[in-house]
């Protein structure tokens, strides 16, 4: 027997995708991954189908880095259907309550908006992905189960009323990882009196990244159509976009060489402590993070082949 070789182009990189409605977040990464050709890829946590927007795709050594753009902050407009309560919390579930909300105004809008700014307890919803014994909420919750779900602290940003024409009030969201849209919509609609559920939903930016930087799908298959993998592979963005926001550390090819044998070194400026961005040489090339450790030192936490292109800046 020969050995077991990898299939698909040992592409890296991340492109950003504008998710379409009624696709789940692991059905655009199967087509991205197809038109990619790409050997791995990973996305940076779901988006609900009902949910458009900003879905950064890691291919290849980005992959690596995924976790850090799922623990990124996020930001939302979204129009909640005020007087309606779902099964869902959104458009897809059941109608299971209607109240009046007509007489809801904008100045009771702007009365309570600010009761959800900065650090709130969230009961994340039964449809939401979060795994209880290795299985899905949503899943149970599709086969009529329904289990108690622990209050989660999440931090509102900013909360800005867009448009309000009723029922449909428009909102503008920033947050912190594990917020879940829903589930703030339908509290907003309990402290109003009269319920709600999330209608229309797009994520506008990702960690570092925003929509003016999405490709479609058709935009994908008519680049490569017209240039290939190669012309698609211009399209990436460098594996070290999803961490700029974290210090960098510039190593010579001494000190390159033992963090690349997995061992710390000392290096003169470096921060006190938290995670870095690690670079060898004059040519900057990208070659994974690391973390200051006890002792002061770059101690080397995940890094990247250097032998493909796509990874360096």
């Amino acid at each position: 027997m020969g050995r077991h070789r990898q299939r698909g182009r040992p592409v890296s990189g991340i492109i950003l995708i504008d998710k379409p409605q009624g696709l789940t977040s692991n059905q655009v990464l199967q087509q991205v991954k197809r038109l990619y050709g790409a050997a791995k890829a990973g996305h940076t946590g779901s988006l609900d189908p009902l949910a458009t927007g900003v879905l950064p795709i890691c291919l290849g050594e980005a992959t690596k880095y995924s976790q850090y753009l799922l623990d990124a902050d996020k930001g939302y407009r979204t129009t909640a259907t005020l007087g309606t309560k779902t099964t869902t919390g959104d458009a897809e579930g059941d109608i299971i309550e209607e109240k009046p909300a007509a007489h809801i105004t904008e100045a009771d809008i702007d009365n309570v908006l600010p009761q959800f700014m900065g650090e709130i307890q969230q009961v994340p919803s039964m449809y939401s992905a979060i795994k209880v014994d290795g299985q899905p909420l949503y899943k149970l919750a599709r086969q009529g189960v329904e289990i108690e779900r622990k209050a989660r602290t999440v931090r509102i940003y900013s909360l800005k009323k867009l448009q309000y024409s009723t029922p449909q009030l428009e909102l503008e969201v920033l947050c912190s990882k594990g917020t879940y849209i829903r589930s703030l919509v339908e509290d907003i609609g309990e402290q109003l009196g009269c319920g709600g559920y999330v209608s229309q939903l797009r994520r506008f930016s990702a960690g570092p990244y925003d929509e003016e930087q999405l490709y479609t799908f058709e935009q994908l298959q008519q680049v490569r159509d017209e240039g290939g993998h190669q012309a698609l592979d211009e399209l990436l963005l460098p594996v070290d976009t999803a961490v700029m926001h974290w210090p960098e550390i510039i190593l010579t090819e001494t000190t390159g060489f033992y963090v690349q044998q997995g061992q710390p070194v000392t290096v003169s400026k470096a921060p006190a402590a938290g995670w870095v961005r690690l670079y060898l040489g004059k040519q900057r090339q990208f070659i994974g993070i690391g973390e200051i450790d006890d002792e002061g030192r770059v101690a080397p936490r995940r890094l990247v082949k250097t032998n493909n292109s796509n990874t360096s800046v």
